[in-house]
């Protein structure tokens, strides 16, 4: 460093960037550090496996998909669009596994005010028994769809709400279907699913 010194050289910017250097790599191991221990116990803790459907909040977003590849330092999800989305595993803040155990039918559905709400209830509860009974859906359907309870009275509408349980990533499927055959039980027995109404008075001058 003397010889440096003497032979006219500034040290100083030098020794800046050497400083600066050290002190990015020391961020840069700190990031790499926190990515590998989060893999560790994403693996130990078996929080999700290549194959799940998985919501990852990365405390700047949410990205969901499916599992493709879970290395020490990220995780690859491809989501419906077909893109793959590489997840460091330091930036994981919540993990919502959609493939463990079972899934849930969680659906809110609007009706008319004037809607006979035991018949409603009625109707949601057969439609589904009978779908849960139909041999191409009876293994997809843990608890069948049921009424739940009336959610809310809205500007429109009376929201209603119909809860069950799937085999996992059953859920979509089976709420699809559900939807449909609610749909036809409904016109079958004249309930209407309101829209959006607005009255407009016209002032003549």
């Amino acid at each position: 460093m003397l010889l440096i010194g003497l032979t006219g050289i500034n040290l100083g910017p030098l020794i800046a960037g050497a400083g600066l250097a050290g002190v990015t790599l020391g961020f840069g191991s700190q990031w790499l550090i926190r990515d590998l221990i989060s893999g560790i116990f994403i693996i130990l803790e078996n929080q999700f496996r290549v194959g799940d459907v998985v919501s990852l909040n990365t405390g700047s977003g949410i990205v969901t998909g499916t599992v493709e590849e879970i290395s020490l330092r990220t995780s690859l999800l491809r989501d419906l669009d077909g893109q793959l989305h590489h997840v460091p595993n330091g930036s994981i803040v919540v993990a919502t596994n959609l493939s463990k155990s079972f899934a849930g039918v969680n659906l809110d559905l609007n009706v008319a005010y004037d809607t006979n709400i035991e018949k409603l209830i009625k109707i949601v509860n057969e439609v589904g028994v009978s779908l849960r009974a139909d041999k191409a859906w009876e293994d997809k359907i843990i608890e069948t769809p049921s009424f739940l309870r009336i959610n809310a009275f809205g500007e429109n509408a009376i929201t209603i709400k119909i809860t069950g349980k799937t085999e996992p990533l059953e859920q979509w499927a089976v709420t699809g279907e559900l939807r449909k055959r609610l749909k036809v039980a409904f016109d079958e027995s004249k309930i209407t699913l309101p829209y959006p109404q607005r009255v407009v008075h016209t002032i003549k001058s």
